[in-house]
């Protein structure tokens, strides 16, 4: 079954859950992960903004809704959202970086360098280099170094976030050159692998 039928079937799947469980947010959270990876970014924000109103203690688990955010163009509601993460989660690079990439898209990727935030010791070692590249204590070509020590995950890892560096430093062709091949040659059962296929869909990259 090919990757959009498969996830067509997904939210036929989650649309009866949501209407047979309509209070019950963990339904909305699946079903927007869903409509995010059919790259359908407004419909998932709405559903992850459902899932808080039923249950506002999810707010600083709402990673997902960040991504979204970033998509959407809303720059600072997903810098808010990560810096709610971090609260939670200190110890995720990932937080970090999206925050990072929210703020280089509202100041500039200098001013993001500036405001990175610290973060503790994430235990996958492609994310600690990653950091250091975003913090600006090492090159990319150290990181794609790094992830070809580590396997497909590595890899996908590596040339994702490189790729995300490009699109904060507003070199688009790099950009393109490192999601693409994250996308096509690295493909995993990862909701940031997913990422990276909506990331080349919106961005028109083919």
């Amino acid at each position: 079954m090919d990757r959009l039928l498969f996830l067509q079937n997904q939210l036929a799947y989650w649309d009866n859950q949501v209407a047979s469980r309509p209070f019950d947010p963990k339904t909305y959270v699946q079903r927007g992960m869903v409509h995010f990876k059919l790259a359908e970014i407004e419909a998932s924000i709405q559903d992850f903004d459902q899932a808080e109103e039923l249950e506002p203690t999810l707010q600083p688990y709402l990673w997902q809704r960040g991504l979204s955010y970033y998509y959407a163009g809303q720059f600072q509601a997903g810098a808010n959202q990560f810096e709610l993460d971090l609260v939670v989660n200190s110890q995720d690079v990932e937080e970090t970086i999206w925050r990072y990439l929210c703020m280089a898209q509202l100041l500039g990727a200098e001013a993001a360098k500036e405001s990175l935030l610290s973060v503790g010791n994430d235990p996958r070692k492609v994310m600690r280099q990653v950091y250091e590249l975003f913090s600006g204590n090492c090159q990319p070509e150290d990181v794609v170094n790094t992830g070809k020590q580590l396997g497909k995950q590595g890899q996908f890892y590596a040339h994702l976030y490189v790729g995300l560096y490009y699109e904060a430093q507003q070199d688009e062709a790099q950009a393109k050159e490192f999601i693409v091949k994250a996308a096509s040659e690295y493909p995993l059962e990862d909701y940031m692998w997913h990422l990276a296929v909506v990331h080349q869909t919106l961005r028109e990259w083919v």
